[in-house]
């Protein structure tokens, strides 16, 4: 890539013509506006190495508010396959696999493109003024796509990410979100969400929020749903609002809708309440059909008992 030339040499030349017959305290001043010039010059060609905000498309906002960060020390060591968000669609990441050893995480990102040479973690400007050394280069694997080993500080966290575009030759600021979504709950060291008897509700029926993500984004629930809680385990009703679909996978168990009802309704296990509870919907509204996943996140604080 392209390296920032600093432009002493000429300004010292010009010292040299400008003061060449003048007195040994006007050679000081000119060489100290010179040393300015050179380093106001240094400064504007560095930050036409990062792309403005008129040259990227509108950033996605890629953090929930209820996520709170996991960090290596509250992971078992191992590799995951997970998610990536990205704040920019021009930097698609369609795989990403999680290594966690002795206390640290790196990820290596699969890009949906060829389009850039080099990531850095942090932002454009820092990149521009960090050592090539520390810059990522893709790597190309057997299936000709290129991918970037990283660290990663946190999952469920914003992080900075530069990308060095192959064909404009600028850094890109990125927002990247590691997501603990597909983990398994056996990939953590202590449960990450409360259970029914962590609330110490007692058997009866409840209401409360409930959140979904995932999917096209046109799909909703009814919110609050209703729960009923029966020997320290709760199952709630899910009331979609469309009639579309036919099938529910809630940890690897499937669940049919109810009979004799105009939307698609289930009943299923809420398996922890304040996390995200990864789920997934068949729909047929499609010309085939198709299983989308989502997460429902249950809010405990909204817990309030059933009046009819």
């Amino acid at each position: 890539m392209k390296k920032i030339i600093k432009p002493i040499l000429i300004y010292s030349l010009m010292i040299v013509l400008l003061t060449g017959c003048g007195k040994s305290e006007d050679k000081t001043e000119v060489s100290t506006e010179a040393t300015e010039l050179s380093e106001t010059t240094e400064v504007a060609t560095s930050s036409d190495m990062v792309a403005s905000a008129d040259e990227m498309a509108s950033p996605t906002d890629v953090l929930d508010d209820n996520l709170t960060p996991v960090y290596a020390d509250e992971l078992k060591d191992g590799e995951y396959d997970i998610d990536v968000l990205s704040s920019s669609s021009m930097f698609n990441i369609v795989s990403c696999r999680l290594t966690v050893e002795n206390g640290e995480m790196s990820a290596v990102m699969t890009m949906g493109g060829t389009g850039y040479l080099y990531v850095y973690m942090g932002t454009g400007e820092e990149a521009v003024a960090a050592s090539d050394s520390d810059y990522i280069p893709y790597v190309e694997n057997d299936n000709g796509e290129h991918t970037f080993t990283v660290p990663v500080e946190a999952l469920d966290k914003s992080i900075s990410c530069a990308a060095f575009s192959k064909k404009k030759e600028k850094w890109y600021d990125r927002q990247l979100v590691f997501s603990t979504d597909k983990l398994p709950e056996d990939a953590f060291l202590e449960a990450r969400y409360k259970t029914v008897n962590d609330l110490g509700l007692n058997d009866g029926t409840y209401t409360v929020s409930v959140t979904l993500d995932g999917g096209s984004g046109r799909a909703s629930i009814e919110s609050p749903a209703s729960i009923v809680v029966a020997d320290g385990c709760a199952v709630a009703t899910i009331v979609w609002s469309s009639s579309n679909y036919d099938y529910m996978m809630v940890d690897g168990e499937k669940y049919l809708p109810l009979d004799g009802e105009e939307t698609s309704t289930f009943e299923i296990p809420v398996t922890g309440f304040d996390y995200k509870m990864p789920v997934s919907a068949d729909t047929t509204a499609m010309s085939t059909p198709y299983e989308i996943e989502y997460t429902l996140y249950f809010d405990s604080a909204t817990i309030e008992e059933y009046a009819e």
